[in-house]
């Protein structure tokens, strides 16, 4: 296989057929940065809206660097795995003291910063410096292993390692940002997972899984573990005055940090903080979890149905349940009664939102 001709190949491919995403309208390390770290685990088209109110918001490192942690929440609210956004304010805040808000255009300087790995260290500074670095995603993984008809599991380290080693020999001296860029797009455009458009592919006839007629079996990749399940019982609790109880979340662990509704894995019997057990709710689980609360006069109970949310490892299967009360009841840390006004400026989890949209009309 000749690495020129796939390197020339992409580069003019990518020149001819890029979209026009708004990281791309100008090279500021900063808009590319922010971009980078809101596409991890994230599409394209999930990522836009989001990247524009961001920047809207930001438009320098150093009005994100100034920014409230739970006003840098909220705008990342929905977009999922909400250490990227704090990681990226906290290294906002080290570029602006340790470089004068200037993106470091140093390998080891970038790397240094809370939340870059080496993908995004690669990206970016190619991207946005024209270093001539690989920067290996999960597009780029699939896009190698069909061309060279890698048959190793894509997920080890020992694989991603070649597979970084080869993208450092195809990346051009020239224009290095715009080839990892075209493989980039090539994997979200052509050579996507399951039915790869190979008669649309710039590099089809270099592709060794395609000759091999592979190209619907490679990558190898591990199945990874079904998510555990977590039966939780989820009380919302509203006021007279239509307020609503609500809690603050840990500061480490799932959605650190984030407002929820007052939840309890099942046969937790105290409903303190046990370890999450599995089982379904029920409606005397419901009733010990609204006394634990000590919320006063409660007007009767009733389930509002089952809401599931999936993480990464771990999948909720949550039973909610509504009571209404006379009056907010005198609750500590970290619990909080808020009106609808102070409800939309906190940053709370995907599915309490949707429990929200659907079941509160104040």
């Amino acid at each position: 296989m000749k690495a020129g001709g796939i390197t020339e190949d992409l580069v003019f491919w990518y020149d001819a057929v890029r979209r026009n995403l708004p990281w791309r309208c100008d090279s500021d390390p900063y808009k590319i940065w922010v971009s980078e770290v809101m596409l991890q685990q994230t599409r394209v088209e999930a990522v836009i809206p989001y990247f524009d109110r961001f920047i809207g918001r930001f438009p320098t490192v150093y009005a994100l660097a100034q920014a409230d942690g739970d006003e840098v929440d909220k705008l990342w609210e929905g977009l999922g795995y909400y250490s990227r956004a704090r990681h990226l304010h906290s290294a906002a805040r080290e570029v602006c003291e340790r470089y004068g808000g200037a993106v470091p255009s140093s390998y080891d300087d970038f790397r240094s910063l809370p939340g870059v790995g080496e993908y995004t260290a690669g990206a970016v500074l190619s991207i946005a410096y024209n270093q001539r670095l690989p920067a290996v995603d999960g597009n780029v993984l699939r896009v190698i292993a069909r061309l060279f008809a890698i048959p190793d599991d894509i997920m080890s380290q020992t694989t991603r390692k070649s597979v970084v080693g080869i993208v450092s020999e195809l990346l051009p001296a020239d224009r290095p940002s715009a080839f990892n860029q075209a493989l980039m797009e090539l994997g979200a455009l052509v050579c996507i997972p399951k039915t790869p458009r190979c008669d649309e592919c710039p590099v089809a006839h270099s592709c060794a899984a395609r000759q091999r007629g592979l190209q619907t079996s490679l990558p190898v990749r591990t199945r990874k573990r079904a998510p555990e399940e977590v039966y939780l019982t989820t009380v919302l609790a509203q006021a007279a005055d239509g307020s609503i109880l609500v809690r603050r979340r840990p500061a480490a662990g799932l959605l650190a940090g984030l407002w929820e509704l007052p939840n309890w894995a099942k046969l937790e019997t105290d409903c303190g903080d046990a370890e999450p057990t599995a089982g379904p709710g029920d409606h005397s689980h419901a009733l010990s979890c609204v006394d634990a609360l000590g919320i006063w006069r409660p007007e009767g109970m009733r389930c509002l149905g089952e809401y599931t949310h999936t993480f990464s490892h771990r999948r909720w299967i949550m039973s909610v349940y509504y009571v209404k009360v006379d009056a907010r009841s005198p609750c500590g840390e970290p619990y909080r009664w808020v009106d609808r006004q102070e409800r939309t400026t906190r940053t709370f989890g995907q599915v309490f939102n949707k429990i929200f949209m659907e079941h509160l009309t104040q």
